[in-house]
């Protein structure tokens, strides 16, 4: 067997006047028209979490165990909800009188909301049963309230029970919520009943055993692979923009920002470059998170994820100004409570790019709570907010944390819906291909510590023995990737290569559970659907006319060093337990790394401030101009001359490099669920994920265009720029 060579709030706005907007039709109609009768109940399907089930029950809580600040979602009528689609599409047509006249929030909760006799109505028939309510945004469409188990049960008609998990304790509703039928017209439903919240999406280092090198990426070598110093060159740099990440934790020391620029070079030439820590005030309660990174915190790993954002948010956009917003985490996850309030606060405030790297199954997270997020993204949008958002680090199986697949098929509800891009993963192909590293890599550092020569091809970032590329560098020409996963080295958990054994890498496919009830167990299936096909997504080549929104859209690196290279972060939290433990006193190589698309996302989203900062203008949802581009770079047959392998790596013209070797095929369980349903492989043994019971479709390959390993591709930044209408 070869063996493996593994390493281990200055907010830019244009004017939002009301002069330059046009008016829709009248205000929100009311649709609740009869009276509440408690003894007509509907059922709000779809939102049980698959871990309410009898194997984790660990029984009822107390009728006065208390469910702070949940969320109780209204919905537009379907004729304003068309109007809303209508405006949405003319805000980015350039032929539209129309276009980039963005509304402001007080013009979007007056015209896209519900109507105000339907939020009191609801509120009414709140206080009736007892809840306290908090406040109501502006729209209508978000109550914030509280009460407790016993109050729920009586309103709603579900019992919030103890789980256990996976050694975890937990809580959440064994049913689907039931609401009064005369509410129905209006009430979306509660975005949660529970304390799961969505995962941050980094993967630290692999701890791989190598006695080479490792080529560690810092903000000089992204500026170079992606093209990013003529940009800089040119004054773009992000001044007078602004980046706000999501979180739910403030960083353990704002320090490690200055010291991150201050050692890789951006401090003295991009003097303007600041950041803040911020917890937006609303109509939904948002109180101050503090620093949640300690080893005993669940949620120790946010803190990582927060300081990952803020620093390769500033590598890309050293002059921006980078925005943390983070509330505490209540029954409703403290990244929606951070946006809601920011959408519906004063427009002077509104960021004009804000990045979220946190995801959840579209099949876990549940209908009210897609609808949330969907709902969330569509007024930024409107508002000319562009959202870019992590596309997952578990292949094409968002349902599994990265582990063997028993689920199936998934997408994060956070990134696929269609008013966000989504930001999928890549990893250098140069070790795969038996490429020499001295081709793309100089023996030694400049004085910021880059040493990356050009762009450098890329493959889907995948850690899994699924991969087609891993089975046959392992074991030879013709060996497959079952082959590799049922190798012993590969099934012992003493063996050589059982890191391997995963569904770990940047997360692609269509969408498949945005609303409806999932099957079993948290699958896609049962009543599921998935958004439908955005305006954009039609006709590009590669994507398939699947009728559904599928992910990503664009890639750039994010691997943890899989083939060779990881990013370097300054996290100096002493917790080792945590993760922590580096001072950032020392040689970075000595620091933190991680990889993730959680990684990538911001550092795309600070390419639009670019962007923005060039054009002067916001964009809303920038992916009606990236597969614009995509359609004309791509035509019909592809673009030979922008392959990721093979282009031209210190002068070319390409906006977007096609990646087309390599695959984000994961591992699953062969006998899961008793079926062979999405694992292609023998029952009793580790499968791949298949996109149906046929062994001759893996998923996902990366293909010439548009694929669901990497999107569109990565970036050219100059080009880019050079290149928007």
């Amino acid at each position: 067997m070869k063996e493996l060579r593994v390493f281990t709030f200055t907010i830019g706005l244009l004017s939002l006047s009301s002069a330059t907007y046009a008016q829709p039709a009248g205000r929100p109609a009311r649709v609740i028209v009869q009276g509440v009768d408690e003894a007509r109940l509907v059922t709000l399907r779809g939102n049980t979490r698959p871990e309410a089930n009898a194997l984790n029950d660990r029984g009822i809580v107390p009728d006065g165990f208390p469910l702070n600040h949940m969320l109780l979602k209204l919905k537009r009528s379907p004729e304003r909800e068309a109007a809303l689609q209508q405006y949405i599409d003319q805000l980015h047509d350039a032929n539209s009188p129309s276009f980039h006249r963005w509304l402001t929030p007080g013009q979007f909760a007056e015209h896209y909301g519900v109507a105000q006799e339907d939020a009191d109505t609801v509120t009414a028939w709140l206080k009736s049963h007892g809840f306290t309510v908090h406040g109501v945004q502006p729209s209508g469409l978000t109550i914030d309230f509280s009460g407790s188990a016993g109050l729920v049960r009586s309103a709603y008609h579900t019992e919030i029970h103890n789980l256990e998990v996976n050694g975890a304790r937990h809580f959440a509703n064994m049913s689907d919520p039931r609401i009064p039928a005369a509410l129905e017209p209006a009430v979306a439903g509660i975005v949660s009943l529970h304390d799961f919240h969505p995962q941050p999406l980094l993967v630290p280092r692999g701890q791989y055993t190598d006695s080479g090198g490792r080529h560690t990426l810092v903000p000089g070598d992204i500026a170079t692979i992606y093209n990013l110093n003529p940009v800089f060159a040119a004054g773009y740099t992000g001044k007078g923009q602004s980046i706000m990440v999501l979180e739910d934790t403030y960083l353990y020391s704002t320090g490690d920002w200055t010291v991150f620029r201050k050692t890789f070079g951006l401090a003295r030439p991009y003097p303007y470059g600041t950041l803040t820590q911020v917890s937006p005030a609303g109509a939904v309660t948002c109180t101050n998170p503090g620093f949640q990174g300690n080893s005993s915190d669940p949620g120790y790993r946010d803190d990582a994820e927060a300081v990952v954002d803020v620093e390769w948010a500033t590598a890309a956009a050293p002059n921006a100004a980078i925005v943390l917003a983070a509330c505490t985490d209540t029954t409703t996850d403290g990244i929606l409570i951070a946006l809601e309030n920011v959408l519906n606060g004063p427009a002077a405030s509104l960021p004009s790019v804000v990045s979220i790297s946190y995801g959840e199954a579209e099949a876990s997270n549940g209908a009210a709570s897609n609808l949330a997020y969907s709902e969330a993204y569509q007024q930024a949008v409107s508002e000319g907010v562009s959202i870019f958002v992590s596309s997952g680090d578990e292949d094409a199986a968002s349902a599994d944390g990265g582990g063997v697949s028993t689920h199936g098929i998934g997408v994060s509800a956070l990134t696929s819906t269609p008013y966000n891009v989504s930001v999928g993963g890549t990893d250098f192909g140069y070790v795969a291909d038996s490429v020499s590293a001295s081709t793309y890599w100089n023996a030694t550092n400049s004085n910021t510590y880059n040493s990356a020569l050009s762009y450098i091809q890329e493959i889907p970032w995948n850690d899994s023995c699924a991969g087609a590329l891993a089975a046959t560098f392992l074991l030879g020409p013709g060996f497959t990737p079952l082959q590799l996963c049922n190798n012993a080295a590969v099934t012992s958990p003493t063996g050589s290569a059982h890191f391997l054994l995963n569904s770990i890498g940047g997360s692609g496919g269509p969408s498949g559970c945005a609303t409806g009830t999932p099957a079993t167990d948290g699958e896609v299936g049962g009543t599921c659907a998935g958004y439908a096909k955005p305006a954009y997504q039609n006709g590009l080549f590669g994507n398939p006319s699947d009728g559904v929104r599928d992910i990503p859209d664009v890639s750039l690196f994010a691997s943890n060093g899989f083939w060779d290279a990881y990013y370097l972060t300054c996290w100096s939290n002493p917790d080792t337990n945590a993760g922590g433990g580096a001072t950032c006193t020392g040689p970075p190589s000595s620091w933190a790394g991680f990889g993730g698309t959680s990684v990538s996302t911001p550092i795309m989203a600070a390419i639009q401030a670019l962007v923005n900062q060039k054009t002067g203008s916001r964009w809303g949802n920038p992916n009606t101009v990236y597969y614009s581009l995509a359609n004309t770079e791509y035509g019909t047959l592809g673009n030979a001359s922008c392959n990721s392998t093979t282009v031209n790596k210190t002068s070319n013209t390409c906006v977007f490099y096609d990646v087309t070797e390599g695959d984000n095929d994961g591992v699953c369980s062969a006998s899961s669920n008793g079926t062979l349903t999405n694992c292609y492989g023998p029952s009793g043994t580790y499968g791949v994920l298949s996109t149906s019971n046929a062994a001759d479709q893996p998923a996902y390959g990366a293909n010439i265009g548009w694929d669901f390993a990497t999107g569109i591709g990565s970036v050219n930044a100059w080009n880019l720029l050079q290149n928007w209408p």
